[in-house]
């Protein structure tokens, strides 16, 4: 195994942050961090339990959910049948009282949650159920009814409130809201204030180890790629704040056989945030003795047309083509072209680190694929933070609303309309012609579980390893799942 390799964590946690845009206090302080107790959060089984109900209840229709190696995110039926869906649900009050019956039977007359004071049980379902009737209105246009629903929703649950159930729910009803808004006027989606974006985000690299899973596994993976090599080039499809290179960096500068040339391309939307970026990693990587280059391009990389005088491949350069996936915008633009791009230049290493929830797919489909996925997120922070947490509170607010409303509300990542793939890793590995999976190392795994140690409480996450992939969930939900790929046409060169 590559010498020094699981040191890309070890020597990171002694790092000294260059600049209060990299603040690392989340690794510092993961000792001290709150957990509200030990009781466990049961809300995300609470929702595929009765969402599964709902769909035992309804006309059956072929699944579409595929085995992880944890729960299948639940799928609802094809909007073909929905008419009848409909009718089922809102005439139906029989269906509602089964639904909250057998659920209070299964768990003892009472629903867990965790670690937070909640509504009453029946309360709860209605809420959940309430907005699933909501959904199905939505998927037939019957948009007079999704917005009495909604208006009933909005006075009901708050996202300052006390359970998780509540603050899931009020923000699916508020992105839900939007859709209904946007099908009556026809209006396109807000633009993105990057900055509040950013700084939410990096909230959330301190409070939860997803990011820095993320960010870990990939940078293991890169550093394996870049055993031996001169000059390197990385090209980060959504740079951010570049949170994730100097751990890298350092790694890179005290290899045995010396650091490489560095070259970094960073996209993203704003040329002024990009800048900012690449003086902090330019600063870093000059304390660090290492020679580097970096070259900001705003735009996407599906789109960009002029790609040598963009992306400025050069020869001699081992090319690492990162990207870590959210809903939070379109950040790569159509994947049909992006995937094109891959095949042409070649990458010795593209790490990809994906989030477990489909973005294709009917309303329906979206919807409670979401709604289990985001339900176990919330889960995971209500776990370690309290209800009154503002770190949490901007987390839920700044990333996890508006990605549930770019899922629902838009129609998914690509807001010109442009279809995306439902697994990048299952379109890479169709495609053996191009490219091929490199499995994540020992090292890899030895990590992330040394991340998942700091973030208490630790019992409730899940690192399972298989089929060359690394996956991090919460209680046996996949939330987000680590993979790399090389090119065919670099390997046989």
């Amino acid at each position: 195994m590559l010498q020094g390799g699981f040191e890309v964590v070890n020597r990171a946690l002694d790092m000294t942050p260059p600049h209060e845009l990299w603040d690392s206090s989340g690794f510092s302080n993961l000792a001290s961090a709150r957990c509200a107790g030990s009781e466990q959060n049961e809300l995300s089984e609470w929702v595929e339990q009765v969402t599964k109900q709902l769909i035992d209840d309804l006309p059956e229709t072929p699944g579409t959910g595929a085995d992880r190696g944890f729960h299948a995110n639940s799928e609802m039926a094809s909007e073909d049948c929905i008419p009848s869906i409909l009718g089922d649900l809102r005439s139906s009050k029989a269906l509602r009282s089964n639904v909250i019956h057998q659920h209070l039977e299964s768990n003892g007359n009472s629903i867990h949650w965790g670690n937070e004071v909640g509504p009453s049980d029946s309360n709860g379902l209605g809420l959940l159920t309430l907005l699933l009737e909501c959904a199905v209105a939505i998927s037939v246009d019957n948009l007079g009814e999704a917005h009495r629903m909604l208006l009933e929703l909005t006075q009901m649950a708050s996202p300052y409130g006390p359970s998780c159930a509540e603050r899931i729910v009020a923000y699916f009803a508020k992105a839900m809201s939007s859709r209904v808004i946007n099908a009556w006027l026809g209006i396109c989606s807000p633009l993105v204030d990057y900055k509040s974006v950013h700084s939410a985000f990096q909230v959330f690299n301190n409070v939860s180890p997803f990011v820095k899973f993320a960010h870990f596994t990939s940078n293991q993976a890169i550093l394996e790629a870049f055993h031996r090599c001169d000059r390197v080039h990385i090209i980060d499809l959504d740079i951010m704040q570049g949170l994730q290179w100097p751990a890298l960096f350092h790694i890179l500068a005290t290899r045995i056989e010396g650091p490489p040339h560095v070259r970094m391309t960073g996209m993203g939307a704003s040329m002024e945030l990009l800048v900012e970026t690449g003086r902090q990693l330019s600063n870093f990587a000059k304390r660090l003795g290492m020679s580097f280059e970096f070259h900001p391009v705003t735009g996407k990389f599906g789109e960009i047309a002029d790609l040598p005088y963009l992306v400025q491949l050069r020869r001699g350069e081992t090319l690492a083509v990162h990207w870590l996936q959210h809903s939070l915008y379109d950040a790569t633009g159509p994947d049909w072209k992006m995937m094109r791009l891959l095949e042409e230049m070649a990458p010795r290493v593209i790490t990809l680190v994906e989030q477990d929830v489909s973005h294709g797919g009917s309303f329906l489909d979206r919807f409670v694929g979401s709604l289990h996925y985001y339900s176990t997120l919330f889960d995971s922070l209500g776990a370690c933070l309290p209800c009154d947490d503002p770190s949490r509170h901007r987390v839920e607010d700044g990333l996890m609303h508006r990605e549930i409303n770019n899922i629902l509300a838009i129609g998914g990542p690509g807001r010109s309309g442009e279809d995306k793939f439902r697994s990048w890793r299952s379109e890479l590995q169709g495609r053996s012609g191009s490219f091929m999976q490199i499995p994540m190392s020992a090292n890899s795994m030895a990590q992330a579980q040394l991340i998942l140690n700091m973030f208490p409480p630790t019992q409730g996450y899940s690192l399972v390893q298989g089929d060359g992939t690394l996956r991090l969930g919460w209680k046996d939900t996949s939330l987000y799942t680590a993979s790399a790929w090389t090119s065919i046409a670099h390997h046989h060169r």
